[in-house]
């Protein structure tokens, strides 16, 4: 099952279980994806957006609530903290597994000999490949500092 047709069937269910907080972040994810592929409709992409990009979109939801739940535990709102929390949770079950540090710096090393890379600036072009092949399993902020370090010895 696609990733669009979980999120669609998991929300009806949420509607049937009268979970208010479920259906809530679950209604934020789907109006996300749907701006998404209104945005590309507009590009000429009648398909709108591809798994990868459903992937990339659900990502991002999951680390601005991250960073919002930092900024209320410091703030000492604890209460809005668990929220952004709970909906974090909520948005990782359609996320595939995290790569620990070891998996990641192999990929990295993987994606570097893929590409031939030899020079901070290829780094692009070993981003690129692996956006392509972890999009989703991966932090791209750690993983950017891990591979300038590689390529720059």
């Amino acid at each position: 099952m696609d990733l669009r047709t979980r999120i669609s069937t998991d929300l009806k269910q949420a509607m049937k279980d009268k979970a208010a907080e479920r259906l809530s972040t679950l209604r934020l994810v789907n109006a996300a994806i749907k701006d998404k592929d209104i945005a590309a409709r507009a590009e000429g992409n009648d398909d709108g957006v591809a798994e990868p990009e459903v992937l990339a979109i659900l990502g991002k939801m999951a680390k601005q609530r991250l960073e919002s739940a930092r900024a209320y535990e410091e703030g000492g709102r604890l209460d809005l903290a668990e929220r952004e929390r709970s909906e974090i949770a909520v948005i990782e079950e359609f996320l595939p597994r995290q790569l620990d540090e070891k998996e990641s710096t192999a990929a990295v090393e993987a994606a570097v000999a893929e590409v031939g890379a030899t020079s901070i600036r290829d780094m692009g072009k070993v981003m690129g490949v692996l956006k392509a092949k972890y999009t989703g399993q991966m932090d791209f902020g750690r993983v950017g500092p891990l591979l300038k370090d590689r390529l720059s010895n």
